[in-house]
């Protein structure tokens, strides 16, 4: 192997965030200073008062729930053997004293406007919570409820601390240690910071050496905060906002993730998770493809999801959150602080995409988002102007992390073993997180964080097999479709059938009421004020209605649009679109007229539906013809189903919803998503 393959190697090895610092120190010091001011101590005590933008956020979403715990960075661990409790309070004080991120609160100013104070000195109390006088045989489930007690307690941002510790005793040899911080003066790497740094602290003070004497931290969190302002107000937003709405574009769609339960208007659900184990030929298979390609473990595991969420959606344009470290100078290395920024990466996916054409994807996504990491996701959601909802972040609704290592420190304090304590539920910050992590041994796990309050377990389950299977693919034949991975339920047989063209194992939603109407054609199957229909009837009527329909020119990827009263007519023309092997677009009859007018010509309507009492309000477009449903004799139409052949891949419907421009936007659903949405109901 070459030098340069080697370096290549041993590049596609680092993580996502040791890249980015590799190259930011590849520049060179003369190159960076041409573009960055200096990042040094700021003087300045209105400048290090103002709030970075990420922890502007995080204020925001603070006011606006103090009580949640969806952004709490919380560990609990069990430790075995002799615990110097003295010693342990003296290690954090010391972190406290060193870190000021770990002393400061946050209050309103004068201005109205949120300002970050860093308190001089901050005692911090860890208290002990000794169940020594408990029965043994109780003790344990104790100790876990009391840590689930500590990392759910809220944090007062105004009064702080925002570093909370406990130390829970079992019994001399037994202990549970809980650490938690708030996002808004931490993250994912800042704890690895306070735990690394917690060890080095509490081995000097039980060897006798006293505190540790770390090397002095070049600045604090508010320097930081104070430098990136002036670093983007002087041209470098608008550099890397051009590069963003150039990957986003204008209109920002949600991912419409069938859920098996409904959604909350205002969200807000309660955090569940599922761990799978890649095999580990899996892991090595995988290893070796990225080397191949060039790739990195990220970006494979990157494109993999983001298949995924393509076969489970059906839509082509899929947006995944990613954490970035965003510490790419050398001087926020060793800080604790807020700094991680989340980017949003952009697939167009569809089933015929090669495997390999979106992994190639993913790496050339990746590594622009890497050259353009540090405009904060606040200020793009702010120049975007996505459409906002209580029930969904903006700009994406699900989030991707890879995560390498562990807390490996801990592994060496003097006379103690640990392992892990989980700490119960939390506020769930998406409705679904896939979480990579690979371990120092080189195993990768899933972890699948998700809403339990809209998905089954067994959901996630089935969907975490998915993506076992979409990796192996990857591994083993990257030249396969996206669309042609056979994904296995848990009884081992095809759960999506995109190999077979007519639905062999998911037939459609048109399908599944034809198959009610042989097996049980006098039971009820429509009910609507005073009427009734069995499948029966409904199924007949929606069959005369497809016939006209398809006579008139309705046919596969062509778009019927249906502007009717909510009654069991608009239900029978539904079905009727779906069987004439069209896609409909229900028009909203309470919208204006020029937003209907939009709607019909950018979906480019074949048909419009309607009933008489509408027609005025339906009449729009002259080349769009428009037929009153309840004016029509279709006596003379067949009765039999129509059985207009269709793949996975044909488009069932249009949905609309408000637009980020002012304009409504378009939604595309594949009878593959609108199938299986309907089976996981």
């Amino acid at each position: 192997m070459s030098i340069s393959q080697k370096l290549s190697v041993q590049r596609a090895r680092l993580t996502p965030a040791q890249q980015a610092l590799l190259a930011s120190r590849l520049k060179g010091a003369a190159a960076s200073e041409d573009r960055e001011p200096a990042l040094v101590p700021s003087t300045d005590a209105a400048d290090r008062a103002s709030l970075s933008f990420a922890q502007r956020r995080q204020w925001f979403l603070w006011k606006l729930d103090p009580a949640s715990t969806a952004y709490h960075i919380a560990e609990g661990l069990r430790l075995q053997g002799a615990l110097d409790v003295d010693a342990l309070r003296a290690a954090f004080r010391a972190l406290v004293a060193r870190h000021e991120s770990l002393r400061t609160v946050f209050r309103t100013g004068d201005d109205g406007l949120a300002e970050q104070v860093v308190l001089p000195r901050l005692d911090l109390e860890i208290p002990l919570v000794d169940l020594g006088g408990v029965p043994e045989a109780l003790r344990a489930g104790l100790a876990g409820e009391a840590a689930r007690d500590v990392s759910r307690e809220p944090f007062d941002l105004l009064r702080g601390p925002l570093l909370r510790v406990s130390v829970i005793r079992e019994s001399e040899q037994a202990h549970v240690l809980v650490v938690v911080m708030h996002h808004i003066v931490s993250d994912g790497w800042s704890m690895q910071i306070l735990v690394d740094e917690f060890v080095a602290q509490y081995r000097a003070i039980t060897q006798g050496e006293g505190v540790a004497g770390l090397p002095l931290l070049p600045v604090q969190y508010a320097d930081y905060a104070a430098w990136q302002r002036r670093w983007l107000e002087a041209g470098e937003r608008e550099r890397q906002l051009a590069y963003w709405r150039e990957q986003l574009g204008v209109e920002q769609p949600v991912l419409q993730l069938p859920a098996d339960h409904p959604r909350k208007a205002e969200g807000g659900y309660v955090a569940a998770s599922h761990t799978v184990e890649l095999p580990a030929a899996l892991a090595q298979a995988l290893r070796r493809r990225t080397q191949e390609r060039g790739t990195t473990p990220f970006m494979l595991l990157l494109a993999g999801f983001q298949a995924l969420l393509h076969r489970h959606t059906g839509q082509e344009d899929i947006r995944v959150g990613v954490p970035v470290a965003n510490r790419n100078r050398a001087e926020t290395e060793g800080v604790i602080g807020f700094f991680v920024n989340t980017q949003v990466l952009r697939a167009q996916v569809h089933g015929r995409m090669a495997l390999a054409q979106l992994l190639a994807h993913a790496r050339e996504t990746a590594l622009g988002a890497q050259a353009h990491q540090d405009l904060p996701f606040e200020q793009l959601v702010e120049a975007l102007q996505p459409e906002r909802s209580m029930g969904h972040s903006p700009l994406f609704q699900v989030m991707f992390n890879y995560l390498r290592g562990g807390y490996e420190a801990l592994r060496t304090l003097p006379g103690l073993t640990m392992e892990g304590c989980p700490l119960g539920e939390k506020a769930a910050q998406f409705e679904l997180t896939l979480t990579a992590i690979e371990d120092p041994e080189g195993g990768i796990r899933a972890v699948f964080g998700y809403a339990r309050e809209l998905f089954e377990a067994g959901t996630i389950a089935r969907m975490a097999g998915h993506y076992l299977a979409l990796l192996q693919a990857l591994a083993d034949a990257p030249e396969q479709a996206v669309g042609e991975v056979a994904l296995q339920d848990e009884a081992g047989h095809a759960a999506q059938g995109l190999n077979a063209l007519r639905f062999p194992d998911a037939p459609p939603v048109h399908r599944l009421i034809e198959q009610q109407a042989q097996v049980r054609p006098d039971a009820i199957a429509l009910v609507c004020g005073a009427e009734s229909l069995s499948y029966a009837q409904l199924n007949e009527r929606a069959n005369r209605l497809a016939h006209r329909l398809i006579a008139s020119g309705a046919g596969p990827e062509a778009k019927v649009g249906i502007v009717m009263e909510r009654n069991a007519g608009m239900v029978a023309s539904v079905l009727a679109v779906l069987k004439s092997g069209a896609a409909y677009v229900p028009l909203d009859p309470e919208h204006p007229q020029d937003r209907l007018a939009y709607m019909a010509s950018d979906s480019g309507l074949s048909l419009l539906l309607t009933q008489a009492s509408l027609r005025e309000r339906a009449a729009g477009d002259a080349g769009i013809r428009v037929l009153a449903v309840d004016e029509l004799d279709l006596s003379g139409e067949p009765a039999h189903d129509p059985e207009v052949p269709l793949h996975a891949q044909h488009l069932a419907y249009v949905i609309y919803t408000s637009g980020s421009t002012g304009k409504p936007k378009g939604v595309m659903v594949r009878h593959e998503a609108l199938s299986h949405f309907i089976r996981s109901m």
